[in-house]
């Protein structure tokens, strides 16, 4: 194939660094620089760090506190004279991040410092699409209406399942539902806002990978499993969650542990929900669903021989399926969610061991296994967190 002519062979040109381009970096860097603070910064401590003039930090900062979305905090006096303001991120901008489950609905609205403004959680008695989209729309509408004096940037929504770009869940298992458009259901709440519509567990590992927004984690790069009813699972390699080609990587609940083993709600058989969900640890240790996480290890440290059964059956199908997916992406560290996030040390230890043995690499990387952060609506806190990333990486549009 020949160029046409005039076509550099190379790839387009690079846009020129116009003055408005100059001050959208330089607002969007200063939002960033705030956001992964560890302590409050000043405007003369971040001036230093971007290597950018006092002058344009201080006026650029204004443009953002009147925003609101950078916030003036005083700083501690360590001296003589009146110490500088410090900054932080802005508690009066915040989201709204939604979630679907399969026996309840949650809205939350969080703001920029990653704090929990307004948490609503609704329990639903059918799993009818029309029916739990309704019960979602009445509990976001409940957050919003509690938001007096804050700047709603964006709406989220986590569903448990195969999600389209543009906001439809193609397929959830344990809800039942095929084809539902989601974020046209949800567009009428959400107003001027576009609906961000994600898979439930990319959201719960987006926490992880940054627990408030713009701030990374401890791990950049990690395999998350996401448990309730359902088993779901992230990639996260530098502090992003691989979504792949259609937007389904990391489906962990659906890794084969067994072929003969009981059939899934997705078609096939032995797939690892069956062996770690909510339900298939009830049935093997005899607890109700909602002990499960309570009151599977204790019992189990007391000589409960069904609830010592089930951390077994917890702890062999997860090293057989992880084993797999740390072999093959390359990322040796693990962080178990939703009820396995309650397992006991001494579990958590035996299925590193049982990893170790089993990844090829692990001798000189060994696996690292932990559980993910106290947050039992973890996937409607991504959701939020993911629909305010517009103003951390587009702070000039909100300004």
């Amino acid at each position: 194939m020949v160029d046409a002519p005039g076509t550099p062979w190379h790839g387009p040109a690079s846009v020129a660094v116009r003055q408005a381009n100059l001050r959208e970096r330089n607002l969007a860097a200063l939002v960033a620089g705030v956001c992964r603070a560890t302590s409050p910064p000043s405007r003369a401590d971040l001036a230093t760090e971007l290597s950018m003039t006092r002058a344009t930090a201080a006026r650029l900062v204004d443009e953002l506190v009147a925003a609101k979305v950078v916030d003036e905090v005083e700083r501690e006096r360590t001296g003589r004279g009146r110490p500088a303001l410090a900054l932080r991120p802005g508690s009066g901008i915040v989201a709204v991040g939604l979630a679907i489950e399969t026996d309840r609905v949650l809205a939350r609205a969080v703001d920029l410092r990653g704090d929990v403004v307004v948490d609503r959680v609704a329990p639903t008695a059918s799993r009818d699409p029309e029916s739990v989209l309704d019960a979602l729309a009445r509990e976001a509408r409940e957050v919003r209406a509690r938001l007096r004096g804050r700047r709603v940037v964006g709406v989220g929504v986590a569903v448990p399942g195969i999600v389209t770009d543009d906001g439809r869940l193609l397929r959830a298992p344990n809800l039942g539902w095929n084809d539902v458009d989601v974020a046209g259901a949800l567009q009428p709440f959400a107003g001027r806002h576009r609906v961000l519509v994600a898979n439930e567990a990319d959201m719960a590992a987006f926490v992880e990978a940054e627990p408030a927004p713009g701030r990374p984690g401890d791990w950049s790069d990690f395999v998350h499993v996401s448990a309730a009813v359902g088993v779901g699972g992230s990639i996260v390699t530098g502090g992003r969650v691989v979504a792949g080609e259609h937007g389904a990587a990391g489906e962990l609940g659906h890794v084969c542990v067994d072929p003969s083993g009981p059939a899934c709600a997705c078609g096939s058989t032995g797939c690892l929900e069956r062996y770690v969900g909510l339900e298939a640890l009830a049935a093997v240790s005899g607890l109700d669903r909602d002990d499960v996480a309570a009151g599977m290890g204790p019992r189990a440290a007391e000589g409960d021989v069904r609830c010592q059964v089930a951390l077994e059956q917890v702890t062999h199908a997860l090293s057989v399926a992880l084993a797999s997916v740390v072999n093959v992406v390359g990322i040796s560290s693990v962080v178990l969610g939703g009820h396995l996030a309650t397992l006991p040390p001494a579990t958590l230890d035996a299925i590193q061991q049982r990893l170790d043995a089993r990844v090829l690499g692990s001798r000189w990387t060994p696996v690292r296994v932990r559980a993910a952060r106290g947050d039992d609506a973890a996937a409607a806190t991504g959701a939020a967190h993911s629909a305010l990333g517009d103003v951390l990486a587009r702070p000039a549009a909100w300004v």
